[in-house]
């Protein structure tokens, strides 16, 4: 082992949104010596191959949409070419490379010291470096937090899956997929199905059940499903795949698959993408050095601190498996730097995990906070719950014919006699805007009276909210 090279305070082993939060709030508020090691882009799944470069993608979906929408209120709005996938490509990656700056100067701002290398753990307070040009360095740490994030899980025992990219080889495509099959029914998948179409490709979604987002409440499974194949998207329910054969010479991809019609192969395909799940990033990170605990799928145990196992190690974001949201992790992180380093009013700081707002870019736009419909009467009983549903038209397609409309549905669970809101899911134009306001509200524990108190805004979607009976 190389020797000592440097010493710190706080040593973070990971540079996305909750390592670099956690490092920048040790460090700049309470003047811990922190030192960030990344080996990959700084900002993590998040920035580089997640929320940013997928939300960006939404919006140009969402012009699509937009164009074909305008012809309802009287503009004669033609495409005169396809859409420049390769062009707008390149921009966004542009974007991306920009906030990697942005993060790193951050960094520079906060004292921070910034290591880019591949960290292994060599005992609870040494973590060996290896440098991107194979030299070697060892940091002491008095405390080390591990936030690596997690990867794209790839199937394993499917002949050819190699074939297929993941959902981080989407941001690579150079040109866009003319048709295309996606494998999976979480958010990851419904929301690149749903671009994808939008954009223009044959989209052909492969679910292992009858309904995409299995963990969502009931009506948000049932309704997107439904509005996915009015929208052409054509779902394979009841689905495995059993070979991925390329043709060496076009480069095409042929998808051997049983579903719930039969057994049949896809032909054609320019691009298969596997959305099936995600994997904690803890390969070569030494845990089992220092005796740190995980669980069945590899994910490291920590209680409602962040502690592990082991004394002067933490661990938070998706490494955890726990709510792998990017804001989760942030928050999770700058609780914990608070914790570890601040005043005594702090000492038992710690994220509060309940009630957490989430939103999924599908087309439409979800949004959910607390609890699903089945999980609320398991949890408070049948007599305890009651429910409030509106499903509604938007004025936004008034203009637009019963083929032409998107749905709007809204739902709330409420418990006990005070009709304490425990769970909100609502499926839209705005849905993620318009959850962001609820959801304090939810935070702050709303009940059903507070929120027919409020004046409606009208004409809004979100006034449905204010107005159930």
């Amino acid at each position: 082992m190389a020797p000592i090279s440097r010493e710190c305070d706080f040593l973070v082993i990971g540079g996305g949104s909750g390592g670099v939060a956690c490092a920048r709030r040790a460090s700049s508020y309470y003047g811990a010596k922190t030192i960030a090691v990344e080996s990959k882009s700084l900002g993590g799944t998040c920035v580089n191959v997640g929320c940013v470069p997928k939300k960006i993608t939404y919006h140009a979906a969402a012009f699509a949409e937009a164009i074909h929408d305008a012809k309802a209120y009287g503009f004669s709005v033609e495409q005169t070419a396809p859409f420049d996938w390769t062009t707008f490509k390149h921009k966004r990656d542009a974007y991306v490379k920009r906030l990697n700056g942005i993060y790193e100067r951050n960094l520079t701002n906060d004292k921070v010291e910034y290591i880019y290398g591949r960290a292994h753990l060599v005992s609870k307070n040494e973590v060996e470096i290896t440098l991107d040009d194979g030299r070697k360095e060892v940091v002491r740490a008095k405390k080390i937090l591990l936030a690596t994030g997690g990867y794209p899980t790839m199937p394993k025992d499917i002949p050819g899956a190699e074939y297929g990219i993941n959902s981080d080889g989407f941001f690579d495509l150079e040109k866009q997929p003319k048709k295309v099959a996606l494998v999976g029914a979480g958010y990851i998948a419904v929301e690149f199905a749903g671009m994808l179409n939008a954009l223009g490709s044959e989209t052909h979604l492969f679910i292992r059940h009858d309904h995409l987002l299995r963990t969502f409440d009931p009506m948000v499974q049932e309704i997107v499903t439904k509005e996915y194949e009015r929208q052409g998207i054509i779902l394979h329910t009841q689905s495995s795949q059993s070979k991925v054969e390329k043709d060496e010479t076009t480069g095409k991809l042929k998808l051997h698959y049983n579903d719930s019609k039969g057994s049949g192969v896809l032909e054609d395909l320019d691009t298969l993408l596997w959305a099936i799940g995600r994997t904690p990033d803890v390969e070569g990170l030494g845990l089992e050095n220092i005796g740190v605990k995980t669980g069945e799928k590899g994910h490291i145990i920590v209680d409602d601190f962040q502690n592990t196992n082991v004394e002067g190690v933490f661990a938070l974001g998706d490494v955890c498996g726990r709510l792998e949201l990017t804001p989760v992790a942030i928050a999770a992180g700058r609780r914990l730097g608070e914790r570890l380093f601040g005043p005594e009013k702090f000492k038992t700081a710690r994220l509060n995990y309940n009630n957490i707002p989430s939103v999924v870019f599908a087309h439409p736009e979800i949004g959910t906070i607390g609890l699903s419909e089945p999980r609320a009467r398991e949890k408070y009983g049948d007599d305890k719950i009651k429910v409030y549903k509106s499903e509604f038209t938007a004025l936004y397609y008034a203009m637009m014919g019963p083929e032409e409309r998107g749905p709007t549905s809204y739902k709330l669970i409420c418990v006990g006699e005070e009709e304490r809101i425990v769970g909100l899911h609502i499926l839209g134009l705005g849905s993620a805007e318009i959850l962001q306001g609820f959801g304090v509200a939810i935070k702050m524990g709303a009940t059903k009276a507070d929120f027919d108190n409020c004046v409606a805004l009208h004409p809004t979607s979100a006034e449905e909210l204010v107005t159930m009976k």
